[in-house]
């Protein structure tokens, strides 16, 4: 086996580095997001390090709301920006987009740690109402 089919990998694999389920890793494929580098040949998908790269890129958009085609559209940003053969066009479009998305995200963030600092100000508020020795009796 040469070094580089060493270093492919099975979805299974994959599933259990970036902690995805293989439905969700070939709905990212369906999606265009990622390929497999290679297939065996009873076509099972086989991975490299930049596919399980890419796919651990993807995992923090999903819960910052981003959409597959905002998902796509960077990763096509950042496929113009790593190819040299790009055009000056194409690697300032990619540059803006980077930058918008990296603001998004990073608005999205400071409404994710002022919903939770709301929400640990609501559990310590439970706490102090749960050790109050006049709060009576607990429920359950």
């Amino acid at each position: 086996m040469t070094d580089a089919a060493e270093s492919l990998v099975h979805i299974g694999e994959v599933a259990e580095r970036t902690g995805l389920s293989h439905r969700t890793i070939r709905y990212y494929e369906e999606m265009g997001l990622v390929e497999p580098a290679a297939r065996t040949e009873g076509g099972f998908r086989l991975y490299d390090e930049a596919g399980i790269e890419r796919l651990l890129l993807i995992m923090p958009m999903k819960p910052l709301g981003f959409s597959i085609e905002q998902i796509g559209d960077l990763l096509r940003a950042l496929d113009a920006l790593a190819d040299p053969h790009s055009s000056e066009h194409d690697r300032t479009a990619a540059h803006s987009l980077v930058a918008y998305t990296r603001g998004v995200a990073q608005e999205r963030i400071a409404e994710l740690k002022a919903s939770t600092a709301k929400a640990e100000a609501f559990t310590r508020r439970l706490g102090r109402v749960h050790t109050s020795p006049a709060s009576g009796p607990t429920p359950g």
